[in-house]
């Protein structure tokens, strides 16, 4: 029985991701995350953008999870 050997494959050189590519991406979750922080450490208190209880219900065992206190 014959056994052919396939060429071996080249691992291809890892290229770094230039910084202009990488900027607006990380600018962007950046913000998303302080805007979900913002919503679930500091939404119902005194700098409340939504009025009632909705935004209070839908975080709050994240609030509890992440040690903000909400009651």
């Amino acid at each position: 029985m014959a056994q052919s050997s396939a060429p071996a494959a080249r691992a291809s050189a890892i290229t770094p991701v230039p910084g202009r590519t990488l900027a607006p991406w990380a600018v962007f979750f950046g913000v998303l995350m302080l805007v979900l922080l913002y919503f679930v450490g500091a939404e119902q208190g005194a700098t409340a953008l939504v009025s009632g209880e909705g935004v209070h219900e839908w975080v709050h065992d994240g609030r509890h999870l992440l040690g903000f206190p909400c009651h």
